[in-house]
């Protein structure tokens, strides 16, 4: 399964690349930095598929003290914080030209970061703790806090003003050439993504099962 996701990865990577730079056209105000646009949207939903899987089976954990469903969780988490970091690297690449500036306090910024800091702060405390059970219990209970705030990212647009654009809820705002390569990129990072979430999961089963010897 993990070289047919390969394959389809690498398809759609390249694809994607083809799509971006031959196909889609230059948008008219940003420029050729808009391309930065398919790679971090896509980044984004990455992110909230790894943090919900990881709420979604913190949630389980702490029902069932499973400790399959902890791993899930962990690798959630951990998958979710790299395309977190992807998302928060690449928007300064795109807002810098744009907006004058590398960052700004923006709702949407900033609740970003946030649950960068929550999802980060669960692993850390996974390292404090060990193998404790008090550690997963800790880890999940913060995890809690990011699916709070995973609403409000994607709400923040429109419950606060700030300056960061709303393209997805606008109908018609983008040619069908860019919504075509941004399909084709989501498709891309969700390969990277489910490869990634395999051999994390594999690590950290692994991890557990050698503790589980000591």
């Amino acid at each position: 399964m993990k070289n047919i996701f390969l394959l389809l990865f690498y398809f759609f990577i390249c694809f994607c690349f083809y799509l971006i730079f031959f196909y889609a056209p230059i948008e008219a105000t940003q420029g050729v930095v808009q391309k930065i646009f398919y790679f971090h949207v896509a980044s984004a939903f990455a992110m909230y598929l790894g943090f919900g899987l990881s709420a979604l089976f913190a949630i389980g954990y702490l029902l069932k003290r499973n400790i399959s469903w902890d791993i899930h969780s962990h690798t959630g988490a951990g998958v979710g914080l790299v395309f977190a970091s992807m998302v928060l690297l690449s928007g300064p690449l795109w807002a810098k030209p744009i907006w004058g500036t590398w960052w700004t306090w923006d709702p949407r910024l900033t609740t970003t970061l946030l649950i960068w800091l929550i999802f980060a702060s669960s692993l850390l405390v996974r390292d404090f703790f060990y193998d404790q059970g008090k550690g997963k219990v800790l880890a999940a209970l913060i995890t809690l806090f990011g699916l709070i705030d995973m609403p409000l990212i994607f709400l923040s647009v429109k419950l606060w003003r700030g300056i960061h654009p709303s393209v997805l809820g606008q109908k018609n705002s983008m040619p069908i050439e860019m919504r075509i390569t941004l399909i084709v990129s989501i498709f891309g990072i969700f390969f990277l993504f489910a490869l990634l979430y395999y051999f994390t999961y594999r690590i950290y089963s692994l991890e557990q099962h050698l503790r589980g010897k000591r």
